[in-house]
């Protein structure tokens, strides 16, 4: 794994700014407006990534409240193109007892490269880059509202289910311990983007989800031909995706991702909740 220099979370790393906080943890600016700017223009993902590896980052919304580490709206600007996202650097994530320290923004990444070489658009574009506070993952920002999340798609279930059961397959492939019913994000397109992502590949199970509708079906053969791909791709040392992986994760992460694979591909079935250990995070939104 990269090995980068790794801080105590401080005040340091908490912004300049005049701007208040909403309810729902987004930051106003000062006419009382939310300050972020959703997107005049459809990019692709190419464009996207490469205006938040290069572009500037030199607007500075401010903290989202609510994130458990810090977590920054920023504007990244490339030219005339400008994207919000949010940037976590390395330094404001909090010590966990069974993650290595400055790991998660690591994760992010693997995460994101991961739903690419499904073809699955769950991760929004996320990046890894030097920031103004430091190294961290820079994801763009999903434009949605915060008062809809997992638990207020029942309205349309029919619709969102076939979305929802690729990113529940997604959690159990990536062992993500942390699906919240907030890390599902519907854009005003009706596409369900997955966040926060920095707590999974742990080599040991850690599954924890409040997505368990589909628990004991049966996986489409759509997603299982993909993950079939997938396991081709992770099992080949040569392919620039087991590349990047082993700058992102440990050797025995990637053994234990390899495992979680064959497994699904072996069972073809949605994971049930285990008999030991949480399920369900905390809290579920």
């Amino acid at each position: 794994m990269v090995s980068e220099p790794n801080y105590p979370m401080n005040d340091d790393l908490l912004p300049d700014f005049d701007a208040d906080v909403d309810d729902d943890g987004f930051v106003m600016d000062d006419d009382g407006d939310e300050a972020v700017i959703p997107l005049s223009v459809q990019v692709s993902e190419t464009t996207a990534l490469h205006i938040l590896q290069h572009g500037d980052m030199e607007t500075e919304y401010g903290i989202l409240r609510w994130s458990s580490n810090y977590a920054f709206l920023i504007a990244v600007t490339d030219n005339s193109m400008k994207l919000n996202a949010v940037y976590k650097p390395q330094r404001g994530e909090r010590p966990l007892w069974d993650f290595p320290d400055g790991t998660l923004c690591y994760r992010e990444r693997a995460a994101y490269l991961t739903s690419r070489e499904l073809g699955w658009q769950i991760v929004p574009p996320t990046v890894l880059r030097d920031g103004p506070r430091g190294l961290g993952s820079v994801q763009m920002f999903i434009e949605h509202d915060p008062q809809i999340n997992f638990f207020s798609y029942n309205e349309s279930p029919g619709a969102l289910k076939p979305q929802l059961m690729r990113i529940a397959v997604f959690d159990a492939l990536i062992n993500n311990a942390d699906r919240k019913g907030g890390h599902c994000l519907l854009d005003p397109n009706g596409h369900v983007w997955g966040i926060d992502h920095g707590i999974s590949f742990h080599s040991a199970h850690k599954l924890r989800t409040v997505i368990w509708d589909y628990a004991g079906d049966a996986i489409p053969d759509a997603l299982i031909s993909d993950i079939d791909r997938l396991c081709s791709a992770l099992d080949d040392s040569d392919s620039a995706y087991r590349q990047e992986l082993c700058n992102l994760l440990s050797q025995l992460e990637i053994k234990a991702f390899q495992a979680r694979v064959r497994q699904v591909l072996k069972s073809r079935r949605y994971p049930q909740p285990g008999s030991s250990g949480p399920n369900y995070p905390w809290p579920p939104v």
